[in-house]
C-alpha cells in the first residue's frame, strides 16, 4: 500500500515506543518499573466518576454541539476567571477529545507552506510533528540547562523571521519540568507583540507546580488577542483515559476551529463533558493531594539521581518529570535508555525523543510510587556502577 507523502512528515511519541519494549519484556516474565509515560498514577476522583455515571443514566449519550456543551464552556470560563488565569467568554472555549486536537486544529487553521513555527526543544514531540505535517517549517528554540531549561528571549528574538507565524510555549514544561519566570513571559510577550506573532500557550501542567507562582504570556496586556490557551483534564484530575481537553481562542478563530472539529471528531462525548464540569466545579482536595505527593516524589528522585556517579539533575519546578544530565556516562541518550531497560528493568525516555537538544539527557517520570522510584534509583545506580565504571 502506498501512503500519501505527507505521512513521512508525521512523527510519533517515543515514550510509547519505550512502553511497547517494556511490555514485551514483561510478557517474557521480566519485572519492569515504568518511569517512561507521563500519566498520573492516581485514580480519577470519585465525584467525577459519579458525575459521568449520573450523566449516562440520564441519557447523555447522543451528539452534542461541536465546540462543547454550553454548561461546560461556561464552567471552563468560570474556572479560568476564578483562578485569575484569563478573563474569557464561554463562546471562546472549544472542548475536544484530549488536548492534542487543540494543537492540531490551531496549526492546521493558521499555518501553511512557507510559514515557520517556533517550538521548544527539548519539547513535546507533537509540536514539530504537526507543524511539519501541515506543511510549515518547525524551528527549534533551544532549551539549555545553563538557562534553567527555559527560553532565552534574546535567542528567541534572533530566530524570528518574516515567515514566523506561530510561537509555541509550554510551562510548566515537558520534559524538563521547568517554568517561565515573570520577566521571561514579559520579554516573550514583547517579542510577540513587536513581531506580530500568534502564540499557542500549552498549560496542561498548570496545576502541577511547586513552590512558586505560575506565569503565562496571558498575564501581559494585549496577549489574549493573539494567544490560544491549551489545557485539559488529563494531568490535573488524573483523567488521561477520558480524553478531554480544551482551548480558549481569540474570537476570530473559534469558527474555523469548530469547523475542523466537525470535520474530524464531530464532538466530544456527551457524558464525559458532565464529568468535566464536576472536575472544574467540585472539591480541589484530591488535586492538592496529588500535587503534594508529586512534590515529595520530586525530592526523592532528584536527590537520588544526583547521588549516582555521572548523573546530575536540576530540581524541576513543575509537572512530574526529572530531566537528568547523563553526558558523563559516555553513551547516547538512546543507548543509555535501552541499557537501563535491559539491565536495570527501568523504563525511561531518552532526551532525544523530545528533540535534538535533548541529547545527553534522560527523562524520568515520577508519576509512580515512592517505592518504585526508590527501587528504580537503586537499579540504575547498580547498572551505572557495573556497566559504566568510567
Amino acid at each position: 500500500m502506498r501512503l500519501a507523502r505527507r505521512m513521512n512528515r508525521l512523527g510519533t511519541e517515543s515514550a510509547f515506543e519505550v512502553l511497547a519494549k517494556a511490555r514485551a519484556l514483561e510478557k517474557d516474565g521480566r519485572k519492569i518499573i515504568h518511569l517512561e509515560i507521563g500519566e498520573p498514577d492516581f485514580d480519577t476522583p470519585a465525584h467525577i466518576i459519579a458525575a459521568a455515571q449520573q450523566a449516562l443514566s440520564e441519557g447523555h449519550t447522543h451528539y452534542v454541539p461541536a465546540p462543547g456543551i454550553p454548561e461546560l464552556r461556561n464552567a471552563v470560563a468560570d474556572f479560568l476567571t476564578r483562578n485569575e488565569r484569563l478573563a474569557a467568554a464561554p463562546e471562546q472555549v472549544v472542548v475536544t477529545p484530549g488536548a492534542k486536537p487543540i494543537m492540531f486544529f490551531t496549526i492546521l487553521a493558521l499555518c501553511e507552506e512557507g510559514d515557520e513555527v517556533l517550538y521548544p526543544d527539548p519539547g513535546f514531540p507533537m509540536y514539530a510533528s504537526i507543524a511539519r505535517f501541515a506543511g510549515a517549517t518547525p524551528v527549534a528554540i533551544p532549551l539549555r540547562e545553563s538557562h534553567d531549561f527555559t527560553i532565552d528571549p534574546e535567542e528567541l528574538d534572533s530566530l524570528v523571521t518574516d515567515r514566523t507565524k506561530l510561537l509555541i510555549l509550554n510551562s510548566p514544561h515537558n520534559p524538563c519540568g521547568s517554568s517561565l519566570t515573570r520577566e521571561q513571559v514579559e520579554a516573550i510577550a514583547e517579542i510577540a507583540l513587536r513581531r506580530n506573532l500568534l502564540v499557542l500557550s500549552d498549560e496542561v501542567y498548570w496545576a502541577l507546580r511547586y513552590g512558586g507562582e505560575q506565569h503565562s504570556v496571558l498575564d501581559v496586556p494585549g496577549m489574549a488577542e493573539r494567544t490560544i490557551l491549551l489545557d485539559g483534564w488529563s494531568k490535573t484530575f488524573a483523567m488521561t483515559g477520558w480524553r478531554l481537553g480544551f482551548g480558549v481562542f481569540p474570537t476570530a478563530l473559534v469558527e474555523p476551529i469548530t469547523r475542523l472539529a466537525i470535520n474530524s471528531v464531530s464532538c466530544t462525548s456527551a457524558f464525559s463533558q458532565h464529568a468535566a464540569i464536576a472536575a472544574l466545579t467540585g472539591p480541589w482536595d484530591e488535586v492538592e493531594r496529588m500535587r503534594s505527593t508529586f512534590a515529595h516524589r520530586r525530592e526523592v528522585i532528584t536527590s537520588g539521581l544526583n547521588a549516582i556517579p555521572g548523573i546530575s539533575c536540576v530540581r524541576p519546578g513543575g509537572a512530574f518529570y526529572a530531566f537528568a544530565n547523563v553526558t558523563e556516562l559516555g553513551r547516547t541518550a538512546a543507548e543509555l535508555s535501552d541499557l537501563l531497560l535491559e539491565r536495570a528493568g527501568v523504563a525511561v525516555t531518552p532526551g532525544t525523543a523530545f528533540g535534538g537538544y535533548g541529547e545527553g539527557y534522560i527523562r524520568f517520570s515520577y508519576a509512580s510510587s515512592t517505592d518504585n522510584i526508590s527501587a528504580a534509583l537503586a537499579a540504575v545506580e547498580r547498572v551505572v556502577r557495573a556497566e559504566l565504571p568510567g
